[in-house]
């Protein structure tokens, strides 16, 4: 509900207040937190006499008024406010300073959805409050609430109304001022094969900034990020979430100045970034999310997940399940033909396995990274039926078939280059680098957007295709284009080029399962999810980095959206041995998918795996769906990392336990959880986990009633047919003995002593446990 009252404006959600008032013309914040009565007499700043030297913003009507020293939605440039600027502007005399009046404000139904730019949907009700300068500089600011999220949307349209043009540096989607009652800012950074762990800094004077200046949202720190109060934890304090709908380059700065005050803000990047107003030209920022709880870090992010669900995510697969995957990339790299396909493919369905995914290396000439990007023609060496043939083959197996793209790039090698060279990013006198052996397309250019469009579709139309992986692996460098008069907006042109490649394909298939991919999560962003309704999460899917990964991702975005892959051991990336188990359980809650050869698993390892896809999708609306819940996070012990989902009546509850490396003759603690009935009991078990009795080396004599050569033709071959039964838990208990006490679990095996009861958990270990309700 949105009120207005004598220039005071009331924005609530179920749960939180959001209260701004006109004071001397100009928007001022009172107060953003938990839902209070908008008492203006205790909310508002009391200023009588001034601050030493300070700037008075206008002496005549009140002497001793510092905008300093003021909480405002939107800041006069150059007129005593020395924090930085939401907005900066230059005009045609070069003047860059201006003020600010409030003009007028209305409440309108629904949400803003018509910004040149991808948009939250189905918002409740949104304020719009207008403020002009004296230049005829208008600013239109909104605020779209969607109140069972506890989420406010903002963004800002600039419009010139005066004669000469205006030239636009710097534009944030919003300014929150906010009183500093002692607060940590945490951004989530990272690059390839570690992306988005949460960086924690205490808010100390000065300006605290982050972004991205790659062209796209990047490993390096993705747009999320909150400020919480010193003391919050993952259940309890005050925390505030910020993220964009925006998938290019982003700035945000979180600063606080020296009169116990935080500003914070975010928006496109300003580096390289311009923008020319001429009369009645407006600019519409990206869309911001803000959201607020009292509950701790799991409160704010239980508000972000049901946001991106419900209002971010949308077309036919929104809140739907998803299939199980494989897909063939560390299975077979670039090395396949089409019986190697159909291999793994038969392999997958008597796993249970739903969906085959072919990737990269199916265009003509694409034996590696280095030709064939951007060519849609079919390398028929290596498929010979031709994508409609292989399609139809998985299809005859019980599956559905998915396809791997990259449509925004090209090689120099490639037919599209070599008859347009003009079509990809770079300066005419500059050459320009590579990266990955790619070229960036110039999407700025409606005929490269077109060309793009057109074979995609040719290509989606060809086959029965279920699935497109949409990747893209490399940031932007050499950033210019002949169609451009002013290069300042390169970034933003860029952007929203790829958004109509987006829009028109996924609307032209609405029935396809889009995921997208930017080198694994460097693109892993609110606009990307505005079209593709999942992410692959990282190249990296290590079990032990994966805990990290996917919780720091956790905190802005639902498991709903992130691609999580069981792949081989040693993985990829680490190099690092990790049990088959436990590679399932952390990729349990997300998009489940495999990524390695099947074929070369052993007939033990086959009915394991056999085992998870069945419990998984057993379970699925559970995990993919359920409300996510941190417990321990990998930040906080680099060792253990303990989360859980829980359904939405809270009558079932799945719960993982990881560790990293194991420390020597040490205790556990107990697992305590969240979100459960306290007068209800809950049958926990332990899903029935197995181990490579090869992981024993030579304890296994300690376990076995004869002595064996370790290392031995017997212990390989037998390994091969046969994985040991790990421990057994059972236990039935009321919620709150859970929430309060915990799940004190059996002993882990500490090098002195085995029995069956014993937990034989090894470095990068994981458990998995099931609660349902007793009625």
């Amino acid at each position: 509900m949105i009120t207005i009252q004598d220039n005071l404006f009331h924005i609530q959600t179920n749960n939180t207040s959001y209260i701004m008032q006109v004071r001397n013309g100009m928007l001022e914040n009172l107060y953003y937190g938990s839902k209070v009565h908008a008492d203006v007499d205790v909310l508002a700043d009391k200023l009588y006499s001034g601050y030493g030297s300070d700037v008075v913003y206008n002496s005549k009507e009140d002497a001793a008024l510092s905008l300093f020293h003021l909480n405002m939605e939107i800041t006069p440039v150059g007129k005593g406010d020395y924090r930085s600027n939401s907005i900066e502007v230059e005009f045609a005399d070069t003047n860059r300073v201006f003020d600010l009046k409030y003009v007028s404000s209305e409440v309108v139904e629904g949400g803003i959805e018509d910004i040149g730019l991808p948009t939250a949907h189905d918002g409740e009700e949104t304020l719009v409050i207008t403020l002009e300068s004296p230049q005829g500089l208008r600013f239109y600011l909104y605020y779209t609430t969607y109140p069972n999220c506890d989420v406010i949307v903002r963004h800002m349209r600039v419009m010139n109304t005066g004669e000469d043009k205006v030239v636009l540096r710097k534009v944030m989607s919003y300014q929150l001022d906010i009183p500093n009652l002692g607060y940590n800012l945490s951004t989530f950074t990272g690059a390839w094969g570690r992306e988005r762990h949460e960086t924690s800094t205490s808010l100390t004077i000065g300006n605290h900034s982050f972004g991205s200046t790659t062209g796209i949202s990047s490993h390096y720190c993705n747009p999320f990020f909150m400020v919480s109060e010193k003391k919050a934890t993952e259940h309890t304090g005050k925390v505030y979430g910020f993220n964009l709908i925006y998938s290019g380059s982003h700035y945000g700065s979180v600063e606080v100045n020296q009169f116990a005050r935080i500003r914070i803000q975010a928006g496109i990047q300003p580096t390289n970034f311009s923008w020319t107003l001429n009369n009645n030209e407006y600019f519409d920022t990206p869309q911001a999310v803000l959201t607020y709880s009292k509950y701790g870090k799991n409160g704010m992010s239980q508000n972000m997940h049901a946001f991106v669900n419900n209002h971010i995510v949308r077309g036919e697969w929104a809140n739907k399940p998803r299939p199980v995957l494989i897909n063939n990339w560390e299975g077979t790299y670039f090395d396949f033909k089409e019986s190697k396909l159909l291999s793994l493919a038969k392999e997958a369905k008597k796993l249970g396995i739903e969906l085959f995914v072919l990737d990269d290396g199916w265009f003509k000439g694409r034996d590696n990274d280095t030709a064939g990007l951007g060519d849609y023609s079919l390398n028929e060496k290596k498929l010979p039926n031709g994508l409609d043939g292989l399609a139809r083959k998985i299809e005859e197996l019980g599956m559905k078939f998915g396809l791997w793209f990259e449509p925004e790039m090209t090689n120099p090698n490639s037919d599209l280059y070599r008859a347009h060279p003009d079509w990809v990013v770079r300066h005419p006198d500059i050459e320009p680098s590579l990266s990955r052996n790619q070229l960036v397309l110039d999407l700025c250019r409606t005929e490269v957007q077109d060309y793009i469009i057109e074979n995609v579709n040719r290509i989606l139309k060809s086959a029965s295709i279920s699935y497109v992986k949409w990747d893209m692996n490399r940031p932007l460098s050499d950033t210019y284009s002949k169609v451009l008069d002013d290069q300042g907006r390169f970034n933003y042109e860029w952007t929203k080029g790829t958004y109509r490649i987006m829009r028109e394909i996924v609307n032209a298939n609405p029935h396809i399962l889009f995921e997208g991919c930017a080198s694994g999560g460097n693109r892993f962003d609110l606009g990307i999810l505005c079209f593709m309704p999942q992410i692959w999460t990282s190249d990296d899917t290590d079990t032990y980095e994966r805990t990290k990964i996917q919780t720091g991702t956790s905190y802005g975005y639902p498991q709903s959206v992130m691609g999580c892959h069981v792949s081989a051991a040693p993985n990829h990336q680490t190099m690092r041995m990790s049990p088959i188990e436990a590679r399932f359980d952390v990729a349990s809650i997300g998009m489940l998918g495999y990524e390695l050869d099947l074929t070369q698993l052993t007939s033990a390892e086959k009915k394991v795996v056999a085992a998870q896809v069945e419990f998984y999708k057993e379970h699925r609306e559970l995990l993919q769906y359920g409300d996510y819940i941190r417990l321990i996070t990998p930040f906080e012990d680099s060792e253990f990392c303990n989360y859980m989902v829980v359904s939405k009546d809270k009558k079932e509850a799945i719960v993982i336990e990881a560790i990293g490396r194991v420390v020597p003759n040490s205790e556990q603690v107990p697992i305590i959880l969240q979100g459960l009935l306290p007068d209800v009991k809950y049958q926990v078990s332990g899903r029935k986990h197995f181990i490579n009795i090869r992981t024993f080396g030579s304890l296994i004599n300690h376990v076995l009633p004869f002595n064996v050569n370790s290392e031995g033709l017997l212990m390989h071959v037998a390994s091969d047919i046969y994985m040991m039964p790990c421990e057994t838990e059972e236990y039935v208990a009321y919620g709150d003995t859970l929430m309060e006490a915990g799940i004190k679990q059996k002993q882990r095996f500490t090098g002195t002593g085995y029995n069956e009861h014993v937990r034989m958990m090894p470095d990068n270990a994981a458990r998995m446990y099931y609660l349902k309700a007793i009625e």
